[in-house]
């Protein structure tokens, strides 16, 4: 495999959830290898930490929840860049109750996190994706969760914290990443005939600021004994946004340390 398959040169990739934790470095290393991105996310503040519009880097703020945004957004891109060649659906959302016990979850925020990390990943597809399957060409990638593919392990949450909150993952995290997973395998069936390929990208745990007693008992359950680094995962988002990726259909690759070898 030449190493320049790796290189992203004349190609757009829409993102969604840009200006997130993931987002950001995914940005960098896009732009980096070559590519143009339009970079999509619902906070045009959040947005401007990514620099300024220039050649290769369009900023769309856009809530990818709401249809006639999302249209807009794609109607945008393709007026100034043409359709894309990757879209990368990486949003993802909490809500105010987010963190609440599974028996309480309220349906209002079941519904809106649901909007977001699934309705909004179709949406996405059939404003960016059918585009590129009607011009015979193109990949999308979905940002999966290693808890939508197996269940959290509530133990290592004892005591553990985000920016001074308690946390766990909560049912509609993994359930609505379940779900994209489907998508993922739907519609690299659905437009794989048409020159689309649609794979997704499964992260384990990425370091965030979590605190030490998280840190630890995570790692405790990896085999490689640590963490993801947000460049772990964007390493394998660089691959399936590349050439290097060219014969990958259908295909889930999952960045997780071992997490689900056990």
């Amino acid at each position: 495999m030449a190493a320049q398959d790796f290189r992203l040169d004349g190609k757009t990739i829409a993102m969604t959830g840009a200006a997130g934790i993931l987002g950001q470095g995914a940005v960098a290393a896009f732009l980096q290898a070559g590519a143009r991105v339009c970079a999509l996310d619902r906070s045009a503040q959040d947005l401007d930490k990514l620099g300024a519009d220039g050649d290769r880097l369009l900023k769309i703020a856009t809530d990818v929840s709401d249809p006639a945004g999302v249209r807009a957004a794609a109607d945008r891109l393709h007026a100034h860049w043409g359709v894309a060649d990757v879209l990368f659906n990486n949003a993802a959302t909490k809500s105010e109750n987010f963190f609440a016990p599974f028996e309480e979850f309220p349906l209002e925020d079941w519904n809106a996190v649901m909007a977001v990390n699934l309705t909004g990943a179709m949406l996405c597809a059939q404003a960016f994706g059918a585009p590129m399957a009607k011009r015979g060409r193109g990949a999308v990638v979905n940002t999966l969760s290693i808890y939508g593919i197996v269940a959290p392990d509530q133990r290592i949450y004892e005591g553990s914290e985000y920016l001074g909150r308690p946390i766990n993952t909560p049912a509609i995290y993994s359930a609505s990443k379940a779900g994209l997973w489907g998508l993922t395998q739907y519609l690299a069936s659905y437009w794989g005939g048409q020159g689309v390929r649609v794979n997704a990208i499964t992260p384990g745990g990425v370091f965030s600021g979590q605190n030490e007693t998280f840190v630890r008992n995570y790692s405790q359950r990896v085999p490689l004994g640590r963490m993801a680094s947000r460049d772990d995962i964007v390493n394998g988002m660089l691959f399936l946004a590349s050439d290097a990726s060219s014969y990958l259909n259908g295909h889930n690759l999952v960045v997780d340390g071992g997490w689900t070898v056990w």
